[in-house]
């Protein structure tokens, strides 16, 4: 598992952009401001896993980033705690709505424990007075709420202007090469 290190974070070349931070999967992206902003944002995020019957799930939850642990809090007898025993492998992936889409994925394991960031999620999400308000009211409904949190153990970011997916990044590249030798062809005439 990588470090959560700002000094490690190096940009990379390109061939059609002049840099692209570090690399998919390392830690250090969560240092990325398209990370931290989505970390901070009152966006939901969606948790990945899989059913007891092995079919797949996905979930939007409410979340705080305490700056090593995404945590997430819920009523300790919802049908999802059936299927998210501690060591569960989940993804997690948070986005904006609007173009050029910002996307962040997070792949690890998810623990269990008890919430007291629940509030601050609440409050991100609603506003002071409005998580605070919905706080109590849920509290009364579920005197005690389980604890769920993700360690990061793979980041990966999506910005559509300086990371693509996969495919897309290799077409650009096929169409520059295409470009290059149009371009050749043009001067060599």
């Amino acid at each position: 598992m990588g470090s959560l290190n700002r000094q490690s974070w190096k940009p990379r070349k390109c061939q059609w952009e002049a840099a692209i931070p570090t690399q998919q999967g390392s830690l250090d992206l969560l240092y990325d401001p398209v990370a931290q902003k989505l970390l901070q944002s009152s966006l939901p995020a969606r948790l990945a896993y899989n059913w007891t019957d092995g079919t797949p799930r996905l979930s939007p939850v409410w979340f705080h980033w305490n700056g090593s642990e995404l945590v997430f809090g819920g009523p300790p007898n919802a049908p999802k705690m059936q299927a998210l025993p501690d060591g569960t492998r989940v993804a997690v992936t948070m986005n904006t709505d609007t173009m050029p889409y910002k996307v962040l994925a997070i792949r690890s394991e998810l623990f269990e424990g008890v919430p007291p960031e629940y509030d601050d999620a609440a409050k991100r999400a609603l506003g002071d007075d409005g998580g605070a308000a919905w706080v109590e009211t849920i509290g009364h409904a579920f005197p005690t709420m389980a604890r769920l949190f993700v360690r990061p153990e793979w980041v990966g970011i999506l910005d559509f202007e300086h990371r693509f997916p996969n495919e897309v990044e290799r077409a650009m590249e096929r169409m520059q090469a295409q470009a290059s030798t149009l371009a050749g062809d043009v001067s060599q005439a």
